[in-house]
């Protein structure tokens, strides 16, 4: 269990439990040494609840668990990893700010409240908490990948490829740090390394779709159309969902004359992620090339709207 044998029987006299969360009934009576009890499973139940991606539901739980006991410098933390993964950032800063305050040295608060400055383009501040995360856990994957993140969005490439030196020295065996920078790479527009870097992604996993499709884009960025299909092929074998694979196999296709195919693909892509503005640019330009402008203008819209904003 994570916080401990919960006893069976609590004794001792009824107390207030502290302000009532917004929405929710007002708690019971409750002993302290209960509504600390009460508390503790709640924030069990929110743990399973963000396994399950059920973030409303863990927000629910973890903001009774917060009324209950609001020095639990860990609902606070979690809460704020909920609102980060729903994107209600401010919300987010909120409550990591709380967690930190009542726990100065989380590195786990401070890697994620490093996220959400990224987030929100706020790279420096970014940067100090995610440094500051990393004197306390110099190992931690995740803080070392948000940090080479940061200083890849304010242009500072060596940096970046610094730290992704660390990290493949710390997982040389696995697959997904070289993934990692040669998606830097690939970022970049640095084809050629970024397609060294997915081959030895591959070399450690061979059946890893993600960086199949990514080397195939790679590939099909350079026109080494051949490459770029073969290893996109086996990325949808492997992934049959795999939208954004299915939509570079899509620009593959039409680049080897075949259209009809490469519609195909691109309709299922936009089936799968009705927001890939990409495809429909794709698609569009694929319509607009068979003279079917009236589809051609319809593509470009969506696209316009969901990149732009466009009405």
């Amino acid at each position: 269990m994570s916080e401990g044998i919960i006893s069976e029987e609590i004794g001792g006299e009824p107390t207030g439990t502290g302000a009532t969360a917004p929405g929710l009934p007002a708690p019971p009576e409750l002993s302290e040494e209960a509504a600390r009890s009460r508390a503790s499973v709640l924030r069990s139940r929110a743990e399973s609840y963000m396994a399950l991606s059920r973030h409303d539901a863990a927000i629910a739980d973890l903001t009774e668990a917060i009324a209950l006991d609001p020095d639990s410098a860990r609902a606070w933390r979690l809460r704020g990893e909920s609102h980060r993964l729903v994107e209600r950032f401010e919300a987010a800063l909120s409550d990591f700010d709380e967690a930190l305050r009542l726990e100065p040295d989380s590195a786990y608060a401070l890697g994620s409240r490093g996220q959400v400055y990224a987030a929100l383009g706020r790279l420096e501040e970014a940067l100090t908490d995610f440094d500051h995360a990393l004197t306390l856990t110099p190992e931690s994957f995740w803080v070392l990948e948000g940090k080479a993140d940061a200083l890849a969005d304010l242009g500072r490439m060596a940096d970046a490829l610094d730290v992704h030196a660390r990290m493949i020295a710390l997982n040389q065996d696995q697959a997904y740090p070289w993934l990692a920078r040669a998606e830097l790479y690939q970022r970049f527009q640095l084809y050629a390394e970024a397609i060294d870097d997915y081959t030895r992604a591959l070399r450690a996993d061979p059946g890893y779709a993600r960086a199949l499709s990514r080397r195939g884009e790679a590939y099909r960025m350079i026109d080494r159309y051949d490459e770029a299909l073969a290893d996109l092929n086996r990325a949808i074998e492997l992934d049959p969902d795999n939208d954004r694979a299915l939509g570079s196999r899509g620009a593959v296709l039409s680049e080897l004359g075949d259209d009809e195919a490469a519609l195909r693909d691109l309709d299922r892509a936009i089936e799968l992620d009705p927001e890939y503005v990409w495809a429909f640019r794709v698609r569009g330009e694929i319509f607009q090339d068979l003279e079917r402008h009236e589809e051609a203008v319809e593509d470009f819209t969506r696209a316009l709207r969901l990149e732009f904003g466009d009405s």
